[in-house]
């Protein structure tokens, strides 16, 4: 196995980790986006705005800035695809994972399953951009030219 480019192992202890790393990503840049959108606005900062699906809408407008702060989150979170996973095959695989998750969070915070359409279509909106822009990040590391010598050439 020593000649091929890429070899992986399973190893649980490394996807456990950035599961957990993945979902510090996720609620530590939430908060900073809402903590944002927060002082913009002069609203006070709440799990509600995390958790309550109900937040979430077109009609008002804190509905709309915590809207537009999981959008960024989502971007965000791209970055943490990047730096953390590192792998294109693996970008969906954990935004799904840190998405379910938060629809668990989101459950056992309200006591029952989230029902709003708009807080479905904002996290399906979100996993996709987090997927697609960490993949597409991830591809263009993976692409880059490798070089095989490090040596200039000389000129004969």
């Amino acid at each position: 196995m020593a000649g091929q480019f890429r070899s992986y192992v399973w190893d649980p202890v490394l996807i456990l980790t950035q599961i957990v790393l993945m979902q510090a990503v996720y609620y530590s840049s939430l908060g900073f986006w809402l903590a944002l959108v927060d002082s913009l606005v002069q609203n006070s900062p709440s799990l509600d705005q995390i958790f309550n699906y109900e937040i979430l809408g077109f009609s008002t407008p804190p509905g709309r800035l915590s809207m537009v702060a999981f959008i960024l989150n989502a971007l965000t979170c791209a970055l943490g695809l990047l730096y953390f996973i590192r792998r294109g095959k693996q970008c969906l695989d954990f935004t799904v994972t840190v998405h379910f998750f938060h629809l668990l969070g989101c459950w056992i915070y309200n006591a029952h399953f989230p029902t709003a359409l708009t807080w479905w279509l904002v996290h399906v909106v979100c996993t996709a951009l987090m997927a697609v822009i960490g993949e597409y990040l991830c591809m263009r590391t993976e692409l880059k030219e490798i070089p095989l010598n490090s040596v200039p050439k000389s000129s004969v």
